[in-house]
């Protein structure tokens, strides 16, 4: 039995602000979105690297863009009064535990501040109604035992990152529990926030993250390097915890009151895949390629081991995963051998939008259209 779509159709004709819509995942959501039929804004920075899925699938001329950084908050007021969102998610964020040993300051910012700044322009402007706030599965006290992380699980965080997404979580409550609900005195707002694992896909070249090492290092046909080699990481394609965004924010904007809260949405595979065990499986759909595991001696802490336990998702919202690892990883490489077969064109938008497609003939997803 695939995934109830039917509620999908309540974004047509919204207006919808999508922060961070220039990232990987954001990209991939607007283009969604915009296949549903709705109003898209984007407020986000540029790009971080160069290539980019933004540009690479020419976003820009299918949405309306904003360029805008979280850390402002007047500039992204301002864009909330002119837009009027009935809906927002919010995705914009640091999303680099290496970087964020690097640059902390910046990190707190944008993932505390900017999140307090995305619900101050909801308050503010009293025009949204529905607000999905993105964060992470490393926003849990993580002791690294074989446990599988509940919603309400303590938050913590041993990096910057890890403990800036635990806070953002606690931002999300502050401002659920004392502007939008019944007993505020306010209206009503129905806010969730959102928690994924490592998400694969085409389109991300981001630092530090293992897929875009791989893909990098196999188009220009250079060695592997990895860290980390027998790290599990709750990976999986990043067309499923978008499908569970966009469930929820539809069963949200009908019945805030039931689907308010912290929700998970990671893969199946209780067993875990290792790092390794990833670049191997990779180089075997590239056709090609060599590896070798670089120790340092100043490694920064990472958690080795992350697992969700997606039941509330499953039970609540009918939600479940559709992509093995193996599926997962295989229309991953299949979108850069297609990016990189073209010489690196921007023009990857419709190959983006047929296997939104496919992934939701497979689960049960209505995409939507368009020309409907």
């Amino acid at each position: 039995m695939g995934k109830d779509s039917s509620n999908l159709g309540i974004y047509r004709d919204k207006s919808i602000i999508v922060t961070g819509h220039s990232g990987f995942k954001g990209s991939w959501l607007s283009i969604w979105l915009t296949e549903l039929g709705a109003e898209v804004v984007g407020f986000s920075i540029d790009p971080p690297t160069k290539p980019n899925m933004f540009e690479t699938t020419r976003l820009e001329e299918k949405i309306t863009h904003v360029f805008g950084d979280v850390r402002d908050a007047q500039h992204l007021q301002s864009v909330f009064e002119k837009y009027e969102p009935e809906i927002v998610f919010h995705l914009a964020a640091q999303p680099i535990v290496r970087r964020s040993y690097r640059e902390p300051s910046l990190t707190f910012e944008t993932n505390v501040m900017g999140t307090v700044n995305v619900l101050e322009a909801v308050r503010q402007t009293k025009c949204a109604k529905t607000v999905i706030v993105v964060t992470s599965d490393k926003c849990y006290e993580n002791k690294e035992a074989d446990y599988a992380f509940k919603e309400t699980d303590p938050m913590g965080g041993h990096d910057p990152y890890s403990a800036s997404k635990g806070c953002a979580e606690l931002v999300v409550s502050a401002y659920r529990n004392s502007f939008f609900n019944s007993h505020s005195g306010s209206r009503k707002v129905a806010i969730a926030s959102a928690r994924a694992g490592n998400v694969i896909g085409g389109g991300d070249w981001g630092e530090d993250r293992l897929v875009p090492d791989c893909m990098r290092a196999l188009s220009a046909k250079n060695e592997i390097v990895i860290r980390n080699s027998t790290s599990i990481r709750p990976w999986q394609h990043v067309l499923e915890p978008l499908s569970g965004y966009l469930l929820l924010g539809a069963r949200l904007h009908r019945d805030g009151k039931k689907y308010s809260g912290a929700w998970n949405f990671g893969p199946s595979e209780i067993e875990g895949v290792t790092v390794e065990e990833v670049v191997k499986k990779i180089m075997t759909l590239w056709g090609d390629g060599r590896y070798r595991v670089e120790l340092s001696q100043n490694a920064l802490h990472e958690a080795k081991l992350l697992r969700l336990d997606c039941g509330k998702a499953s039970k609540l919202l009918g939600w479940k995963p559709t992509y093995s690892i193996d599926e997962a990883l295989k229309e991953t490489v299949m979108w850069y051998k297609e990016y990189y077969q073209k010489g690196g064109a921007n023009d990857m938008y419709q190959y983006t939008v047929n296997q939104i497609r496919g992934y939701a003939e497979k689960s049960g997803f209505n995409v939507g259209s368009q020309g409907d």
